[in-house]
């Protein structure tokens, strides 16, 4: 399987020197090439392979970086007539130069920011203007929001989350989130669900820290269009996942005459790289309709003997009065990178709308 880091290839430069002959038509490639592959570049990864290209382009490039996004544009111009399509994980070099040169030429970096994400995601490079101009770029991001471009609506959501992963925290944000509000204003109702989905991403980011805030949200929103509806929901999952009574009972989930019957651990020594079986019973005793939520807590073994809990949904429905349900599910103990298992005594609950309502044990051996 090919490494990311290989999207940096000898071809990908050698395109890219020529685009670069183009808009400037004094580029040398041979000295742009040499100074690429230097002796240490083959042990660079994804990222350090990035920031070197936006250093050495930067040999290249006008020292003014107003006239460095001017070429900027010319070049996104270029390798579009060329046939390179948008969003290329390998030209995100161009949104780290504007990061790394720009950042205390506000206009034209920002200017650039936003033609840019057009063709390569600036969710990243944004960052940094955020925390040194606060207020100034969160004005800027809120006009972006109504923007004619998808993708430069989206930059305005996903940019300004307080918790972006692999990015760094906006603290500011994550201290008080009013600031991009008008911004998930602007966009609860966009056409595109790739924008919605960003607003609900920042939704659930600010609900780690403000649950009451997202809280307020979900009940000033509810019911406006069914796409504003879905984002609540998947803004709200943390709360979710977390029990919260508030949001439960914002989406109606009481656990009144419903009963969870027969909880059993199938198999209860489960191997490594071997799976968890688990079943269990749900019945609507009453006499109306519910909804009912199901999750499953793991209670993984960590290295300290400790045991740290991870929740994981099953479904969510409508029960008849009556109806019972029976659930079968496994659990992966296959080999992740994102995780080590512990041979140990583990744990599975059940949770039904936000209620643990069982917990059985098992064991995980080699």
């Amino acid at each position: 399987m090919a490494l990311l880091k290989d999207l940096y290839s000898p071809s990908f430069y050698k395109n890219l020197a020529n685009a670069l002959a183009v808009v400037m038509p004094s580029f040398n490639k041979q000295r742009f090439i040499s100074q690429i592959f230097i002796s240490t570049f083959n042990d660079k990864e994804l990222k350090a392979r990035m920031r070197h290209t936006s250093e050495v382009l930067h040999n290249f490039m006008p020292v003014d970086f107003a006239n460095a996004a001017k070429v900027i544009d010319k070049l996104i111009v270029t390798l579009k007539k060329s046939g390179t399509g948008e969003d290329g994980l390998e030209y995100m070099f161009i949104p780290d130069y504007i990061e790394l040169y720009g950042i205390d030429e506000f206009e034209p970096a920002v200017d650039a920011l936003e033609a840019v994400t057009q063709f390569v995601s600036c969710e990243f490079a944004v960052r940094p203007f955020l925390l040194k101009y606060e207020s100034k770029m969160i004005g800027r991001m809120v006009k972006w929001s109504k923007h004619e471009n998808d993708k430069v609506r989206r930059l305005a959501s996903e940019g300004s989350r307080p918790r972006l992963p692999w990015a760094m925290a906006i603290l500011f944000l994550k201290k008080d989130p009013t600031p991009i509000l008008p911004i998930l204003e602007n966009l609860k109702n966009d056409p595109s669900e790739w924008v919605r989905r960003s607003v609900a991403n920042s939704l659930n980011d600010i609900a780690k820290d403000h649950p009451d805030l997202v809280i307020d949200l979900a009940r000033k929103w509810k019911g406006i269009s069914k796409e504003t509806d879905a984002i609540i929901k998947h803004g709200s999952r943390t709360l979710l996942k977390s029990g919260h009574s508030e949001i439960l009972s914002h989406f109606g989930l009481k656990s009144d005459q419903l009963h969870i019957r027969g909880f059993k651990i199938l198999t209860p020594k489960v191997k490594m790289g071997k799976e968890l079986a688990f079943s269990f019973q749900v019945s609507n005793e009453s006499k109306n309709k519910q909804t009912v939520r199901l999750e499953y807590g793991l209670y993984y073994l960590k290295s300290n003997s400790q045991l740290t809990k991870k929740v994981f949904k099953i479904s969510e429905k409508s029960v008849g009065p009556g109806v019972k349900l029976v659930v079968e599910r496994k659990q992966s103990f296959r080999e992740i990178t994102t995780r080590v298992f512990y041979p140990g005594k583990h744990k599975l609950s059940i949770i039904m709308n936000g209620e643990e309502k069982d917990v059985k044990k098992f064991e995980l051996v080699y």
